[in-house]
């Protein structure tokens, strides 16, 4: 029998916010580095007689994301106690919302080998986060710094069928959320983390399965591993006879496999209630249109945007935009209007890329400035120095810090297209290589390519290609018209 997969999300966002959600403790997002308990008050740890305060910017934060994300807007909107005891739950229930959140009825529109697909987006809510548990030997500590953050949530509906399309959708919905500052997409701090609820079904059948909810995968790989196996796994204890029982799910990355951490969870299991220390929230219309009026340019816009103005192709347009700050980078350095938007898009696409990966270093890191790279392409465009002298030299550049100008100076790296210097350069290498030579007079013309990374060679690659090129045939030819 052949099986469809049926997959939707819960997304936890970290609100890119100074204060938590209901007290004014700062917010910093790497906990883990931080004394434990530091960053705490009487209100995130639930003292008695402590009353929670809603934060405004989170507010604003989950509406804007609920407008991107083409949302309806609740007018009014409640907060509700969300009841489990669990250590790192410092108040034993959590303050979200459930039956009136912020935002609902959205989508979000992924690209898949089949095409676009639209995906249902149920609601988007706001909560806080939960302190965060150590174990060490057969003790376990808790640590509240991270208790009270405010998190954004967002509930898709199941319409996903594939590990592909679940990780697409999570790729871009971070984007989104970094390009409206709500999140900062720092993945290695936890800032964001994904719940994903994965059934099958037989294909073309309309039901929906009992499901298996995997918790808390905090990488675009461990989800999209995570759903592949359930995938599988569901599917081999179908075709065996057995039954899949409705299930929270932990992943285990190093062995590869989920494992069950409790069965039968519904949302009654939570007991929810309006939150009694919190009123209704109000959203008027005048609210709502302002925060519309704030939306930045997003990135499917700006990739349209990239190729009307750019003539960019899609690919190398999406490339750019994937990363708010590349893209950022890469309009810097083309609103000069200096150099060819193309090529400048190579040199980002191409040798940037490759030195942020070998250095671990986002582009904002790296002491290259937009200006300090739009100078080197021009001195490459006016012959300077050749292309690939040129990427050594900006490979220079991210290593020091140092312009292109000051590099080629001081290491002698400017083109060679003095004409009577390259002559006798070529003359020099074809008298070594007399068997190449005499190979090329006998018709073989592909071994000019062979000569020519020798006179490169002799002058350590600073020759002009094109004057190498053309002299050397010129050469060549003299000499077969003097035999």
């Amino acid at each position: 029998m052949e099986y469809e997969p049926v997959i939707g999300l819960e997304v936890h966002a970290q609100i890119h916010t100074g204060s938590k959600m209901f007290c004014s403790c700062p917010v910093v997002e790497d906990t883990g580095d931080l004394p434990p308990n530091t960053y705490v008050c009487p209100v995130c740890t639930a003292m008695p007689g402590t009353l929670p305060v809603i934060n405004r910017r989170a507010v604003e934060m989950t509406i804007l994301t609920g407008l991107a994300l083409h949302c309806r807007i609740n007018p009014i909107t409640r907060f509700s106690r969300k009841n489990y005891f669990y250590p790192d739950l410092p108040k034993g229930y959590q303050i979200s919302q459930h039956s009136l959140p912020l935002a609902v009825d959205g989508y979000l529109e992924i690209e898949t080998e089949a095409g676009p697909r639209r995906i249902r987006i149920n609601n988007v809510h706001l909560e806080e986060d939960t302190g965060k548990l150590y174990h060490v030997g057969d003790a376990s500590l808790v640590d509240f710094n991270r208790a009270g953050v405010p998190l954004i949530e967002i509930v898709t509906e199941p319409d996903m069928r594939s590990a592909e399309e679940v990780r697409a959708f999570a790729t871009k919905l971070r984007q989104i959320l970094v390009y409206l500052g709500v999140n900062s997409g720092d993945m290695e701090k936890g800032v964001m983390r994904f719940e994903a609820s994965v059934s099958v079904r037989p294909a073309g059948s309309a039901g929906l399965n009992p499901r298996h909810e995997i918790k808390n995968l905090n990488s675009f790989r461990a989800l999209a591993r995570a759903v592949a196996y359930e995938i599988a796994h569901q599917i081999e204890v179908l075709e065996s006879g057995g039954q899949v029982v409705q299930q929270t799910m932990g992943w285990d990355e190093a062995r590869g496999v989920t494992y069950v951490q409790r069965t039968k969870e519904y949302a009654h299991d939570y007991r929810y209630f309006p939150e009694p220390d919190l009123p209704p929230l109000e959203v008027s219309r005048e609210w709502v249109d302002e925060l519309r009026g704030q939306l930045p340019e997003l990135p499917d816009a700006r990739r349209a945007r990239f190729v009307a103005e750019h003539g960019l192709g899609a690919f190398e347009a999406g490339l750019l935009v994937a990363d708010k700050e590349v893209a950022d980078y890469y309009e810097a350095a083309a609103v000069l209007g200096k150099v060819d938007p193309k090529t400048l898009a190579n040199w980002v696409t191409g040798v940037l890329f490759r030195l942020m990966k070998e250095t671990g270093k986002g582009v904002g890191e790296l002491p290259v400035s937009p200006q300090m790279l739009v100078e080197l392409i021009e001195m490459v465009q006016t012959g300077a120095v050749n292309l690939n002298t040129g990427r050594q030299v900006l490979e220079e550049m991210v290593a020091t810090g140092h312009d292109a100008r000051r590099i080629i100076e001081e290491k002698g790296l400017a083109q060679i297209s003095d004409e009577a210097n390259l002559r006798l350069v070529i003359e020099q290498v074809l008298d070594e290589h007399p068997a190449q030579v005499a190979q090329y007079l006998k018709g073989k013309e592909q071994v000019v390519g062979w000569l020519m990374g020798q006179v490169m060679k002799a002058t350590q690659g600073r020759a002009n290609p094109q004057m190498v090129r053309a002299l050397l045939r010129e050469t060549l030819e003299t000499r077969r018209g003097q035999r």
